[in-house]
């Protein structure tokens, strides 16, 4: 099989404390997955679900927020010095998929 091209997709390196802290938001989230399923699993009342639903709905958009700040905060700034004005419009049109 062949590789793919290293210049055809955009990547991030993060520090090891931003790394961390995603990762463990994403864990948290993993386990309230795992939670509803086993509600599910055993005959939880529907509106406990969606309770539960709903929280991980907001641990998504905190994380969603932190990655954006973060993505600002790096990759915006340094293609804006960069002279890369067209990251602009690519934050646009995230921020656009983001509120849907």
């Amino acid at each position: 099989m062949e590789e793919p091209c290293c210049h055809c997709h955009k990547t991030k390196q993060r520090t090891e404390g931003e790394y961390k802290k995603l990762m463990n938001r994403l864990n948290r989230i993993e386990g309230q997955i795992r939670g509803i399923k086993g509600m599910l699993e055993k005959d939880a009342y529907c509106t406990d679900i969606l309770v539960q639903v709903a929280a991980v709905n907001s641990a998504l958009n905190s994380f969603n927020k932190e990655l954006l700040a973060e993505h600002i905060r790096t990759c915006v700034i340094e293609d804006i010095k960069a002279g890369k004005e067209d990251t602009v419009d690519d934050l646009v049109d995230t921020i656009k998929k983001l509120m849907k």
